[in-house]
């Protein structure tokens, strides 16, 4: 098949219209999410213990700043085999599964109402409304297996499968604003629809068990040494300053 001519005007009234309606609803789709989502109650032990564990991560990480001293007293404050912080608090108990709660069941369900329901809508409308147009061509080509997902609603076996019809170009700007929405919304917005769909899918982020948690970081820490990093900082300092100032005095004399 020959090489198609679009016309100009399908830019003004096809391609910019639907690019406008699914970022305009994806912006409405968020603000909705926030103001249906409920209020979380955080749980104190859980936030000790998350602080918790930061800090023997910072104390793993960082401790070769300190004296080998104060490395060692908080070493023993987490580490102590008797009283260490990480034996005498470790949780008994995993944390409960968040599809037991209904708040969280609640909120799974107007996520649901919010992201599926309009996706549903405004693409039945915009098939209806922009039915059988052609909107833009990939710049490259293509197999003839992407004319399935390129091809919406145009049924042409001999057309390339490189031209986009309408329909497509509503999926592709569902799923292709990402980074326009992380921009203006944040990174964490319920208007990136690929993100939603992939917590959907995979059932959403499960629970770690703190038990174990607490377990690990015990061992890490256990065979974390004091390696000081500033034993010869006055020495490395001088040496510094030394050719700093040599350097200095040949540019005035040079100048």
């Amino acid at each position: 098949m020959e090489d198609l001519l679009l016309d100009p005007a399908i830019r003004l009234w096809v391609i910019v219209p639907i690019f406008l309606i699914t970022f305009l609803v994806g912006v409405i789709r968020h603000h909705a999410s926030i103001l249906l989502q409920s209020a979380t109650k955080l749980d104190v032990e859980q936030v000790k213990q998350s602080h918790a564990l930061i800090r023997t991560r910072f104390l793993r990480d960082h401790g070769k700043y300190i004296p080998k001293k104060s490395f060692s007293m908080r070493k023993s404050f987490f580490n102590d085999k008797e009283n260490g912080y990480l034996k005498t608090k470790k949780p008994k108990s995993a944390q409960k599964n968040p599809m037991q709660d209904p708040t969280m069941m609640m909120d799974m369900m107007k996520g649901n109402l919010t992201n599926v329901l309009p996706m549903i809508v405004i693409g039945g409308w915009i098939n209806w409304t922009f039915s059988g147009f052609i909107t833009t061509k990939v710049p490259f080509p293509l197999t003839l297996r992407f004319k399935a997902m390129l091809q919406r609603g145009i049924e042409l076996t001999s057309l390339d499968a490189s031209w986009v019809s309408s329909v497509s170009w509503y999926f592709l700007n569902v799923f292709g604003l990402r980074s326009l929405y992380s921009l203006i919304l944040g990174e964490e917005n319920a208007a990136d629809q690929g993100r939603v769909m992939q917590e959907q899918m995979t059932g959403g982020p499960m629970p770690n068990d703190p038990g174990k948690a607490f377990d690990a970081e015990w061992e890490a820490l256990e065979i974390t040494d004091h390696d000081w990093a500033m034993k010869n900082i006055e020495e490395e300092l001088l040496s510094e300053y030394k050719q700093n100032e040599v350097v200095f005095y040949r540019k005035d004399k040079m100048i």
